[in-house]
């Protein structure tokens, strides 16, 4: 079963090339285009420059974006990632591929295993099951684990191979961090040094248009705020067990254990900020099963890696 990059609702790009004084920003030009990213409704808005100006640079952030799609997605039958987990192996991977897979592997690592991407045949035996208004049995748990395991993954330069037929790959806990972290190098190369992007994590470069950090909000899925962040060259990420459920109570989120093979619910809601939001991303699905006393242990690890929020 596939399915769409999840807890991602609403996407926007924000940005401002100089620190402006405020007095002057009602007559700077801005720049806006709405469309899909990500497989949900995305904005994006470039302060001081027109939209015969911006035009090139919107198409050029779309491009990106469907390209990496391409390679991560789940929902497009014929992206890198659905390829694998259809035949089981794919030569000649793309580097972007390589280097998400690496980077999800030091964090698997560090987490001692809390953080799998191999974790999508015990997601889709949830969906599936709640697909037909029930939940999976003890043992149909216990027999899908055993497709589980990041050491049964193999890749370098050359080929991504299953060692075990029936598993598959899921990137959804640390692509949209990969893709965010993009986008913000794009915008950085046309000349934008203050930016605010959200790709369902945040990357904050710079400065808003009064000289103050970015401001980002962090919000419950139900719409609760619950902390406000100030970002300058950083990033956030913030996962929610239960930002999509998989079962008709609303009782089981979608970030699986991959340990016990069950949801995970250490906390609600887990924000996580860093250097990068590939990091910060797959830090926050990770430290949503953790508790507290064992993510304080791990940070460490991750020069720069903050935990801002757990409720």
């Amino acid at each position: 079963m596939t399915h769409a990059l999840s807890r991602r609702r609403f996407l926007s790009v924000s940005a401002a090339i100089a620190m402006i004084p405020s007095a002057a920003a009602a007559s700077i030009p801005v720049a806006r285009w709405q469309g899909v990213a990500l497989g949900a409704g995305a904005s994006m808005q470039l302060v001081g420059l027109s939209d015969t100006e911006a035009a090139p640079i919107f198409a050029q952030i779309e491009q990106e974006v469907s390209r990496l799609e391409n390679i991560f997605s789940l929902y497009r039958e014929n992206s890198v990632l659905s390829q694998l987990n259809r035949l089981g192996a794919i030569d000649n991977p793309p580097s972007e591929l390589l280097e998400l897979l690496s980077i999800a592997s030091t964090i698997h690592s560090a987490t001692d295993g809390a953080f799998d991407p191999t974790i999508q045949p015990l997601w889709a035996l949830y969906a599936g099951a709640a697909s037909e208004g029930k939940s999976p049995s003890a043992a149909e748990i216990s027999d899908t684990r055993a497709y589980v395991g990041w050491k049964k993954l193999y890749f370098d330069s050359t080929l991504v191979r299953f060692e075990q037929t029936g598993m598959a790959l899921t990137l959804n806990g640390i692509a949209q961090g990969y893709i965010t972290d993009r986008v913000a190098a794009l915008l950085r190369a046309h000349g934008f040094d203050n930016v605010m992007i959200n790709m369902g994590e945040i990357s904050a470069l710079g400065n808003r248009l009064d000289g103050m950090p970015w401001l980002a909000g962090i919000v419950t899925p139900d719409g609760a705020l619950v902390g406000q962040i100030e970002l300058k060259n950083r990033a956030l990420a913030t996962s929610a067990t239960l930002g999509t459920v998989l079962d008709g109570t609303g009782k089981l989120g979608h970030i699986i254990d991959p340990k016990s093979g069950r949801p995970g619910n250490a906390h609600r809601l887990v924000s996580v900020s860093a250097d990068r939001a590939v990091l910060a991303d797959g830090l926050s699905t990770a430290f949503s099963m953790m508790p507290l006393n064992v993510i304080n242990k791990i940070l460490p690890a991750f020069d720069n890696a903050r935990l801002e929020i757990n409720v």
